[in-house]
């Protein structure tokens, strides 16, 4: 976990030290987010929003918000080439025993039923409900949607889900006078929204038994 909050703190010494540092560095950290799904990004997304509103800088905000978007969106499309790239291959390729890896059987089953009844809207919901996004697109894979169709669908959901955390952020922000207990308070915030379908599952399964 400290590894990441030192990543999200190289935005936050000054506005001019963000702009040159911090913009590239979220970008990169969401983009690798998107491609290997172990980055906290909505956590980093919500830390540079609370440096933004602290700073009062409306363009520092938008900059967080378009940073995020265009990186989530470069991965999330970047992920799926690389997965049709293994469905047309014999061999498959370690990037979509990746995505299979982390979509269970149940979760796939009905990410799937979801997609058939309702489209690109599964996409926008995927992004916003956590461990929602690679089911989903594992289940557009295996549906055999053009690389055009899902990054049609997936541009909404990536606007969404990064005004999402930034609206964390600056709630986290707003709560705190000083720029390193918002983020606190965010990332705080970021896992339990992460934790809370494992362990409302983990919940009733101790119920049913």
């Amino acid at each position: 976990m400290r590894w990441w909050l030192a990543a999200a703190a190289t935005t936050v010494p000054t506005q001019s030290t963000q702009q040159a540092l911090g913009y590239p560095s979220l970008f990169l950290l969401v983009l690798i987010g998107a491609l290997v799904p172990v980055v906290p990004t909505g956590a980093l997304v919500s830390s540079a929003a609370v440096v933004a509103f602290h700073q009062a800088a409306p363009f520092s905000m938008a900059m967080v918000f378009l940073t995020a978007s265009l990186a989530a969106f470069c991965g999330d499309a970047a992920l799926y080439w690389l997965g049709r790239r293994g469905m047309r291959s014999r061999n498959g390729s370690r990037w979509l025993e990746a995505i299979r890896s982390r979509a269970p059987e149940e979760r796939l089953a009905q990410a799937q039923e979801k997609l058939a009844d309702h489209g690109t809207t599964v996409l926008v919901l995927s992004r916003l409900v956590p461990a929602g996004r690679i089911p989903v697109m594992l289940a557009c894979l295996l549906a055999d949607w053009p690389l055009r169709r899902f990054v049609r669908g997936n541009l909404p959901a990536c606007l969404a889900w990064a005004l999402a955390y930034a609206l964390i952020g600056i709630l986290g922000g707003s709560l705190f006078p000083e720029p390193w207990q918002g983020v606190v308070a965010a990332v705080a915030l970021t896992v339990l929204i992460s934790a809370a379908p494992s362990l409302w599952r983990r919940l009733r399964g101790t119920r049913a038994a």
